[in-house]
């Protein structure tokens, strides 16, 4: 079955295309590197997995209620609209909004899984180069396990949400060799990774928290990749170079903002856009939500010195201003952690499970005799 024969609302195109820019960049500089880059390097190269075999893909996934997460965490709960509808068709509407936040977790890994490869071709310092090879693997591998898990948990799909692709758009189309780290690896990733991580904290169901906290488990290390990165690069730019890059910051934080509403779904079920609107805005899930979100992004614009006026008005107004202090080192060991954790436990269970097959094979033995 082709994938678009999946997709809830028709996607615009099979194969989208970005004009590229920019040029690709060699150095026959082999023997120098900075440490903690290639101490990245190191860990990328050490933490590669196979999601078919790490991830336990029989853990059962009810398909009306994928992440096992109540009504009350709904945008449109207790909305006119959500009270017109029957159980069957609210149920209905939370395997969408579930479908349709996974297909763009799914779609921005392939822009991940591109951006990456296009670090690797432009970025100038070969330790880089050599780090972003290990995060091409680690998005082709978020990306299959996305849609493995939309396509045999969930059977459904939504196309790219338009201020997604605006973003990616933004982001490839710059000739600026560090423009992918800062529309990927800090914008979108970062984003991903609190979306990734409020949704493993409170999903119940096995199968997707393992998917979350594993893939978590790699994009904390491409967020301080590009930490790294852009750190040196920008104390070496004018205040108009820094602007421009502060202007771009801006734009992309009020697109990933404003993606999160889930309009595709509100069309698709023909609910009053103006009444969704103000659902979502007045969501307490929502608002706590969309200000967990930037506890990723804001620290690392701070960190890498795109902090300027424009920027802190900016995150005033969406109310994450406050988010800049967020240490986000440990949080990238505490991700690291969980998925480690989930490993043990999983491979306790496996062991206790063998120790209690040997022994009723040896009472059954004993019967026996």
């Amino acid at each position: 079955m082709s994938t678009h024969e999946l997709y809830a609302l028709p996607a615009d195109m099979t194969v989208w295309e970005v004009p590229a820019t920019g040029a690709a960049r060699f150095n026959w500089e082999y023997d120098d590197g900075r440490d903690r880059l290639l101490a990245l390097y190191a860990k990328g190269k050490d933490k590669q997995w196979d999601a078919a075999r790490r991830i336990d893909w029989d853990l059962p996934v009810d398909p009306v209620k994928p992440l096992g997460l109540p009504e009350e965490t709904h945008a449109l709960y207790g909305t006119p609209s959500w009270n017109k509808m029957s159980q069957k068709e609210r149920d209905e509407l939370g395997r969408h909004s579930t479908a349709w936040q996974f297909s763009q977790f799914l779609h921005g890994e392939q822009g991940a899984l591109i951006c990456s490869a296009r670090i690797a071709e432009s970025v100038p310092d070969l330790d880089a180069k050599f780090y972003a090879a290990t995060q091409v693997m680690d998005e082709a591998r978020h990306a299959e396990t996305y849609a493995r898990f939309l396509k045999e948990k969930v059977g459904l799909y939504y196309p790219i949400n338009p201020q997604l692709k605006e973003l990616l758009d933004d982001t490839l189309s710059d000739s600026r060799w560090d423009m992918p780290y800062l529309g990927m690896q800090v914008l979108i990733e970062g984003l991903a990774l609190a979306a990734f991580g409020m949704l493993r904290d409170l999903t119940p169901v096995e199968l997707p928290k393992q998917i979350l906290a594993y893939v978590m488990q790699d994009e904390a290390r491409h967020v301080a990749f590009g930490r790294l990165a852009l750190r040196d690069y920008y104390r070496e730019l004018s205040d108009a170079e820094l602007a421009e890059r502060e202007e771009f910051v801006v734009h992309g934080c009020y697109l990933m903002r404003d993606r999160l509403r889930g309009e595709e779904v509100w069309q698709n079920f023909e609910i009053d856009k103006r009444e969704a609107t103000e659902a979502t805005a007045n969501s307490e899930y929502l608002r706590a939500f969309r200000k967990l979100l930037f506890s990723r992004i804001a620290p690392t614009i701070k960190d890498v010195g795109l902090w300027g006026p424009k920027v802190r008005a900016a995150f005033e107004d969406m109310g994450v201003l406050d988010m800049a202090g967020t240490d986000v080192e440990v949080m990238m060991r505490q991700d690291e952690d969980i998925a480690e954790n989930i490993d043990r436990e999983r491979r306790f269970a496996a062991e206790e499970a063998a120790r209690a097959a040997e022994v009723d094979a040896m009472v059954k033995l004993g019967a026996d005799t």
